[in-house]
């Protein structure tokens, strides 16, 4: 739990620094995007410090062409 503290304290330093000047800025579009990747950032670092299973893009990437490799296995074009 001290290591999701450190990352959430973390994440609420950089707000309260970019937040400001973005919106004295008027950069409004620039805000919303800046909130959205610093939320999905604080949810996978604390997932990870919680060792939860993450799966990574090659999972996805497997189990899309999982079933092709299986044909090929199949008919004897591969091993």
């Amino acid at each position: 739990m001290v290591k999701v503290l450190g990352i959430l304290l973390t994440a609420a330093a950089i707000s309260l620094i970019e937040v400001p000047y973005m919106w004295k800025k008027g950069l409004k579009k620039e805000l919303w995007l800046f909130s959205i990747l610093l939320l999905f950032a604080v949810g996978i670092c604390c997932a990870k410090a919680l060792n939860w299973l993450i799966p990574t893009p090659l999972d996805w990437i497997t189990a899309v062409y999982r079933p092709f490799s299986d044909f090929l296995t199949h008919i004897g074009l591969i091993k």
